[in-house]
């Protein structure tokens, strides 16, 4: 037995529009992947690399649809886990984000490492919501890793 996990979110912008912010490089750097970028845009039989060291295998790539994606992960089945990124256009012109990741075992690493994953992808739905909708940043300066690169805001006086 594998675990997954499903998080979505409705987007207020159009299902090509959403498609393109999770494909681009450009893009995906300005609310997700934030240190060490996306070395390339998303294509189908691709490998990619965010945030400077996870490689990223694109399986699927129907637009502006459905993106099917596999990572590498220790506490995997076969090692790797798959990434289903569902977009659902609807009527009133937004769309319906949905993101499935399965492929752990069933043991504390896989937990431990699945609920991590959940909750990342549950950061990148509502940064992706705040990027396309109102082009806000919620991720910068979001790690202590990054702070040395995040300007101090200045001193009142």
């Amino acid at each position: 037995m594998s675990l997954g996990f499903s998080v979505s979110a409705r987007v207020a912008r159009p299902a090509a529009e959403v498609f393109d912010a999770i494909v681009a490089p450009d893009k995906l750097s300005c609310y997700f992947t934030t240190v060490g970028g996306a070395s390339a845009p998303l294509a189908e039989g691709a490998t990619v690399v965010w945030w400077g060291t996870q490689e990223v295998r694109v399986e699927k790539l129907v637009a502006p649809s459905h993106i099917r994606l596999r990572w590498q992960s220790g506490a995997a089945l076969d090692g790797d886990t798959v990434i289903d990124i569902r977009l659902q256009a609807l009527p009133d012109a937004s769309t319906l984000v949905s993101i499935d990741e399965h492929g752990w075992r069933d043991d504390d690493t896989g937990r431990s490492a699945s609920y991590g994953n959940c909750q990342g992808w549950t950061q990148m739905l509502c940064s992706l919501k705040c990027w396309v909708e109102y082009g806000i940043n919620l991720r910068a300066g979001y790690y202590p890793h990054e702070l040395q690169t995040t300007p101090e805001p200045p001193d009142e006086a």
